[in-house]
């Protein structure tokens, strides 16, 4: 029997991401809920991160708390979870060593590698070996009780390859480009199985209880245009083709999907041609360029402040904020306010809030002005009231 859920009563997020008007930009940022936050330290306690992320009542929990802590100021909660859990769900063992992040004990070191061919003949039941995040998800919509919509989401097959052969995070990435240029073919099918593995993936958490989806290529900016073209985005392209078919057949509707390709700032309007609805911006974007392109194919852009703004002080926060909220279009219609990547360690609460909250009275004040604006007699208007235009006056 499918979960019951209360009504939703914010659906703003999710009416942006469709390419509705709405009255107001939505927001929320990427790593919301994590280790920036003192109540997220007290909840996990002694468990490891990938405990956290197998307990469904701790991943609920620590997914919560920037809802409760941030109270009307967000618009959006995401599953506490990781990119992680699709190759822990191909057999390879994937572990959190603390102050360095996720380390893979054994990586794929190459096609002969007899953990390739038991990769990729294995049969990978996500449905089974993930149970614990779809239950996470059904437990955190009964307990968000229709606040905000709650996001699920799944790494890209690029960068899920680049953590499978490099053995954790890297800033070389030696292994990774050894596998594209030197075994291409075999990368090719790896990044398939990937791809079809977050397809179903994706799916079942909907069918938990997830109502928007991301999918997160971390890595794709280390990939130049050709290779990104190449290596990531037909199979980006493949899950936002293939999860709304899944959905389909399991006898869901679809639900808005996110593409998030840091770094790759060469492929923005590549990825607008795709079935996303939203596309995910980091830093390196203009505003104002990167919305000209997205309006042009009917795309929503999510982003993209400098997460490092948070560490600048108010001004700085203002200073960009007005920048994000003048170059996407007053955030009446295309835009999700959030950060160009997630919350660094070290944020102050307090500061995020901020953030918040700018948008909020600058995108209000935006709003205001061009109601202001719009309010103005048109010259059609005076003509008709037999009064001469200011243009006419000015002789304009």
């Amino acid at each position: 029997m499918a979960p019951q859920f209360e009504p939703l009563k914010n659906d703003l997020i999710l009416r942006t991401a469709r390419g509705e008007k709405v009255e107001r930009p939505p927001m929320w940022v990427m790593r919301q809920a994590g280790r920036y936050l003192p109540e997220y330290h007290e909840a996990k306690g002694s468990h490891d991160f990938f405990e956290c992320c197998r307990s469904p009542e701790i991943a609920s929990t620590l997914t919560l708390q920037p809802i409760e802590r941030f109270e009307g100021l967000i618009d959006a909660a995401i599953i506490f979870s990781d990119i992680l859990v699709i190759p822990q769900a191909m057999g390879m063992e994937v572990i959190m060593v603390d102050k360095k992040g996720p380390h893979f004990p054994e990586p794929l070191q190459g096609p002969d590698d007899k953990q390739y061919q038991e990769v990729m003949e294995r049969e990978v039941d996500v449905k089974e070996s993930l149970d614990y995040v779809y239950k996470a998800i059904t437990l955190t919509r009964q307990k968000l009780a229709g606040r905000v919509p709650l996001i699920g989401f799944c790494g890209a097959p690029w960068t899920l390859l680049c953590y499978m052969v490099e053995g954790g995070g890297t800033k070389l990435f030696i292994q990774s480009k050894t596998w594209v240029f030197k075994h291409g073919e075999e990368s090719k099918a790896l990044l398939q199985k990937i791809a079809e593995l977050c397809v179903e993936y994706l799916a079942l958490q909907v069918q938990a209880g997830a109502q928007m989806l991301q999918v997160f290529d971390s890595w794709a900016g280390e990939l130049s245009p050709t290779s990104f073209k190449t290596f990531s985005l037909p199979y980006l392209t493949y899950i936002a083709d293939n999860v709304p078919k899944r959905l389909a057949e399991l006898g869901l509707e679809s639900v808005p999907m996110t593409v998030f390709a840091k770094g790759a700032w060469y492929a923005l309007e590549d990825l607008c041609k795709t079935s996303y609805n939203t596309i995910g911006l980091d830093w390196l974007h203009d505003p104002a360029d990167a919305y000209k392109i997205a309006r042009k194919y009917g795309k929503v852009l999510q982003g993209n402040a400098d997460p490092g703004v948070l560490y600048g002080g108010r001004e700085a926060i203002t200073t960009v904020v007005k920048e994000m909220v003048t170059g996407f279009g007053g955030g009446k219609q295309g835009w999700i306010a959030n950060l160009g990547h997630g919350i660094t360690p070290f944020v102050k609460p307090d500061d995020l809030k901020f953030f918040f909250e700018e948008i909020h009275r600058l995108a209000a004040s935006s709003q205001a002005a061009g109601n202001e604006a719009s309010e103005e007699p048109s010259a059609r208007d005076l003509a008709m009231r037999g009064e001469p235009s200011k243009n006419l006056l000015h002789g304009i």
